[in-house]
């Protein structure tokens, strides 16, 4: 449910995972935040990038393997991970895998 005020969502079920390669779709973008959620086939993920403002990963569904600066992790359903901008990071998926990403804007 999307309202001007609000919006409702159950971001494991919005987007499937593809048979390959990735999808992304935006969930929100305003003055304050731009949400993506991005949904990867196993095998597929994110380079290594750095973002241009703080961000926050977060596993929806399915594994995947984050790196950020130099630490390792396995990403599991409620994983969370604040950056700061320009923090070095990449997501290869495990599993078929449902991540949103919040950039913050101000």
């Amino acid at each position: 449910m999307t309202t001007e005020d609000f919006q409702i969502r159950q971001l494991a079920d919005e987007l499937q995972p593809p048979e390959s390669g990735k999808q992304s779709i935006v969930l929100a973008d305003d003055a304050i935040t731009k949400v993506v959620l991005f949904a990867f086939a196993a095998g597929d993920g994110l380079a290594e990038h750095v973002a241009p403002l703080p961000a926050i990963i977060q596993i929806i569904k399915g594994e995947a393997s984050l790196t950020v600066n130099e630490e390792t992790v396995v990403g599991k359903s409620g994983t969370w991970i604040q950056m700061a901008a320009k923090t070095p990071h990449s997501v290869k998926a495990q599993t078929p895998v449902v991540m949103s990403l919040t950039l913050m804007k101000k």
